[in-house]
């Protein structure tokens, strides 16, 4: 697998994550975020190699996977409101109803089908550099597979119910950042009601085109 390759499947990891569910969440109150990421990495990888559906790129089983392993450790209101950016204070509730369930469906079909080209690829989180009372920090992992390693960072936060993911560093590009950068263009020019209907009829065309097509435009 190529570079190019494994870093579509180390944002999939995280990116796909942003589709909503529940599942019950046993750890979350006494896991410490390295072994959180350790643990939600094995189970994924797991069952990615073990799934046919996952394995074939069926986007209704990659997202009940999402739903169920990864999700409850997301905070994604924070990631939304993040690539929305200053503007994020000015909308209205359904404008952020709105917003969460574009940006969601958006990644999701993006990077989903870069989980059927995982095969040996394996995932080592490096020790925390952090503080016992630290509320804030990022976990630093390896992708190891048939090329160099890539070098893969989570931002998490610390809140009542454990630890939340709010951002991924993959090859020192941030997630968040990087649509950021897209979304903020969309809403100087459109406004947020223009954002929406941006990620609406973006969400269409990958559905209509597939989301390995659509893939090379995230």
């Amino acid at each position: 697998m190529n570079r190019r390759s494994l870093f579509r499947v180390a944002a999939s990891l995280f990116a796909a994550a942003a589709m909503a569910g529940a599942w019950p969440i046993a750890h979350a109150a006494d896991e410490t975020p390295d072994a959180m990421i350790k643990r939600l990495s094995d189970e994924v990888l797991n069952i990615i190699r073990t799934d046919k559906g996952v394995q074939s790129g069926e986007i209704n089983r990659i997202i009940t996977v999402v739903d169920a392993k990864i999700m409850p450790h997301v905070n994604f209101q924070r990631m939304t409101a993040s690539a929305v950016g200053p503007a994020w204070r000015q909308t209205t509730p359904e404008q952020k109803k709105r917003l969460q369930e574009e940006f969601k469906l958006l990644l999701v079909r993006t990077y989903s089908g870069a989980l059927s080209q995982i095969s040996d690829e394996s995932i080592t989180v490096k020790p925390l550099r952090a503080q016992p009372t630290d509320t804030d920090v990022v976990v630093r992992s390896e992708i190891r597979g048939r090329g160099d390693p890539i070098q893969l960072e989570y931002r998490l936060e610390k809140g009542a119910d454990g630890w939340k993911i709010y951002n991924l560093n993959v090859l020192g590009v941030w997630l968040v950042e990087t649509y950021r950068s897209q979304f903020s263009q969309e809403i100087n020019t459109k406004g947020v009601d223009g954002l929406i209907a941006a990620l609406a009829e973006r969400n269409r065309a990958n559905a209509n085109g597939g989301a390995s097509g659509s893939a090379k435009k995230g």
